[in-house]
């Protein structure tokens, strides 16, 4: 079965996450995040699937991210809330998701993507 991969195809660590897959065979259903942005639908079930923080889902050295002082309002924000924001913009979102029927992992890490695609 592809994972389902979300990134940025301009994204150095995008590029780098979507090497490693091809070279560990991994098959791939690209989804361009920034102009298909997962719904709030499909990032609450990403999220509640992940088991992380839904803060680990934002991007936070993105100009958006800082532009938007989301450092000072997500405390103060619902789960709601914050899914709904991230539903709004592939540029919040922290790249590559890469969601498989058992694990996802959010950026890329070769250890993290070893233990996740690789078991």
């Amino acid at each position: 079965m592809a994972l389902d991969f979300y990134w940025y195809p301009k994204c150095g660590t995008c590029r780098k996450a979507k090497k490693w897959l091809e070279e560990n065979n991994q098959d791939v259903n690209e989804i361009h995040i920034v102009e298909n942005p997962p719904s709030k639908d499909e990032l609450t079930a990403i999220y509640k699937k992940s088991g992380l923080d839904l803060k680990k889902f934002f991007n936070t050295s993105g100009q958006k991210y800082r532009q938007l002082g989301l450092k000072d309002k997500l405390p103060d924000m619902s789960e709601d809330e914050i899914l709904e924001l991230l539903s709004t913009d592939g540029m919040l979102i922290k790249r590559p998701i890469t969601v498989g029927s058992d694990n996802i992992t959010v950026g890329f890490k070769e250890e993290q993507f070893k233990d996740a695609w690789l078991a």
